[in-house]
């Protein structure tokens, strides 16, 4: 259940948890999408990246906000990591002080989502950042986020390649020649 993987909190957090999955669904469906064809389409460019954009700020940042405002400890968020030093840690470190923690989190994604909405180098920063976390998902948590995060980054790789090919057309042109 929704409440047993965030502690505490009853129907109230199972009812934020079941929204909030719904939120990063709708928005993480064009950002895969659009991550997928970015290299090969402008507007899947922009879809891929405003949709990763929001995937980070609101399906991240503000999810996880929304999880601490409604109580949440995150004391078992990490009780499927795949090596028990990862669960202990979390144990020891995360429970004693979530505002800290989780603030710190939200704080990251709120900037990488940001950056990632704002093109041009900061988007790349953004994406580089956004690769880092879900590369650190899906290595030391759960199956399940293991999953999520290849397909996040299937997307997010395609989608800094296109970013960084953009920038470089938009600093060399191609020359074209007219008959004389």
């Amino acid at each position: 259940m929704a409440s047993e993987a965030f502690g505490t909190g009853g129907m109230v957090m199972n009812r934020v948890v079941e929204n909030s999955m719904i939120v990063f669904f709708i928005l993480a469906i064009p950002a895969v999408i659009g991550g997928l064809f970015a290299g090969v389409n402008v507007w899947a460019r922009l879809v891929g990246r405003i949709g990763m954009g929001l995937v980070m700020l609101l399906g991240g940042a503000a999810v996880n906000a929304s999880f601490l405002a409604s109580g949440a400890d995150y004391a078992t968020f990490a009780n499927d990591a795949k090596f028990a030093w990862v669960t202990h840690i979390w144990r020891e470190v995360v429970p004693a002080k979530p505002l800290l923690w989780i603030g710190l989190l939200v704080v990251l994604q709120a900037l990488m989502g940001i950056m990632i909405l704002s093109g041009g180098w900061p988007t790349r920063i953004g994406l580089i950042g956004a690769i880092l976390f879900h590369v650190a998902l899906g290595v030391f948590f759960s199956w399940f986020l293991t999953a999520y995060a290849a397909v996040v980054l299937v997307a997010i790789v395609p989608l800094l390649r296109a970013e960084w090919r953009a920038e470089a057309h938009a600093a060399h042109p191609p020359i074209r020649h007219r008959p004389a």
